[in-house]
């Protein structure tokens, strides 16, 4: 998968744990947790779901590449299977 494509993941896996969220207003280095106000549950249901709709395996320790969008893309695209 490339950035985009995970991009695009990691934005459906959050528009089912924040169905109202802007992503134009979400700038690539924003905090995700802080913009969309995550609280802990909020943010453990998005790793989930982004894992169902990625494919791609995500620990616990994973978790701190996931704290912007561009940081979580990177992770994806690198982590994904061709």
């Amino acid at each position: 998968m490339n950035q985009q494509e995970a991009l695009d993941h990691i934005r459906q896996a959050l528009a089912r744990i924040v169905p109202d969220a802007d992503f134009a207003a979400i700038a690539p280095h924003d905090k995700l947790r802080d913009v969309l106000e995550l609280d802990s549950l909020d943010y453990l249901r998005f790793i989930e779901a982004l894992t169902t709709t990625s494919a791609v395996p995500i620990t616990e320790e994973d978790y701190t590449h996931f704290t912007t969008l561009a940081d979580g893309a990177e992770f994806l695209a690198a982590r994904s299977t061709p």
